[in-house]
């Protein structure tokens, strides 16, 4: 499943970017993945904060929407994990920038 295609020339110019400024690749998300993904879309902006910077995510806001997911049990436990898994690689990334 492709989760998103480039932004137009015009998409960016409306946000102030160039194409140099744009990562331009795409990526599949394996269907088995994508409740996971999906999650870490919506709550990508949930992020804690402390004086050294981002410390995790919010993990109420994150049950919150999981316990609104239907999920059995198994799913639950195996997007928890994925979510953890996935705020490590964030995390690790965000201080690579720094």
């Amino acid at each position: 499943m492709l989760f998103t295609a480039p932004p137009s020339d015009e998409e960016l110019a409306a946000s102030g970017l160039t194409r140099e400024d744009y990562a331009d690749e795409c990526f599949e998300v394996w269907p088995e993945n994508w409740p996971s993904f999906r999650l870490l879309c919506d709550i990508q902006t949930q992020w804690r904060g402390a004086g050294m910077g981002i410390v995790g995510l919010d993990y109420s806001v994150m049950y919150h929407k999981m316990d609104r997911m239907k999920l059995t049990p198994a799913e639950y436990d195996d997007i928890e994990s994925d979510m953890r898994v996935m705020e490590a690689s964030a995390m690790a990334a965000m201080r690579e920038e720094d």
